[in-house]
């Protein structure tokens, strides 16, 4: 809890949990690595930055998108304000797979009962196998690469195999055949755009339960897709 003094009020503010993602000092050369690499692939293939499939998970929480920036309160005193919040609100993760062709998903991850669940090795293996693969047919696997983040649940061993097996070196990913640099979500039009732009719409009618919820971002989806691929 800190304050900066400005005229006769005081700005008190509160950091809620941001997890900030810096770059650290090798991260630079990783990035330029990475780019310098996609440069010499379009330069043989001009079109080869439509070929990437870049694949994420997001939250959403019933109660809404939470900004995690300064909370910041005016006053001439601290106030003492309390903002209470549920401890384990609810939510959804939902994955998405996003290139120039269209998107895959949305998919939602749950354990056999059909409860919301967060997501682990398994899962997200079990994932590519029961939906991601079987999705993956309705298109030309042998011109896509696939990206992901070096989230843990991402990189087990077992997972790059698994993925090895259907896109060979045609992987984008941490401990794949192309490294994928770390903390460079800016770098993917998931984290760039979609995601954004999913949570600036779902929560317009104030969803109450799960199912309400997961209806919008399926809606909402369904809308990206139709307006932007199949005009």
């Amino acid at each position: 809890m800190g304050y900066v003094k400005q005229i006769s009020c005081q700005v008190i503010y509160s950091q809620f949990g941001l997890a900030i993602q810096e770059l650290k000092p090798n991260d630079h050369q990783a990035r330029r690595t990475f780019v310098e690499w996609a440069q010499n692939e379009i330069a043989v293939v001009p079109d080869f930055h439509k070929r990437i499939l870049f694949c994420d998970e997001a939250h959403f929480w019933l109660n809404g998108y939470v900004n995690k920036q300064n909370c910041r309160i005016w006053s001439e005193a601290n106030p003492q304000v309390y903002v209470e919040t549920p401890l384990h609100p609810e939510k959804l993760t939902v994955l998405c797979a996003l290139w120039a062709g269209g998107i895959i998903g949305p998919y939602f991850f749950k354990n056999d009962e059909g409860h919301n669940v967060t997501v682990n090795g398994d899962r997200y293996r079990a994932m590519i196998t029961n939906f991601f693969i079987p999705e993956l047919n309705n298109h030309d696997v042998q011109e896509l690469w696939f990206q992901q983040d070096g989230a843990t649940c991402h990189t087990a061993c077992a997972t790059i195999d698994l993925l090895k097996d259907t896109f060979g070196d045609r992987l984008i990913s941490r401990f794949g055949p192309v490294n994928w640099p770390p903390r460079s979500c800016d770098l993917t039009p998931l984290d760039y755009f979609l995601w954004d732009y999913v949570k600036s719409l779902v929560y317009a009618d104030k969803p109450q339960t799960l199912d309400h919820l997961e209806d919008n971002i399926r809606r909402v989806i369904a809308d990206i897709r139709l307006k932007c691929w199949k005009r």
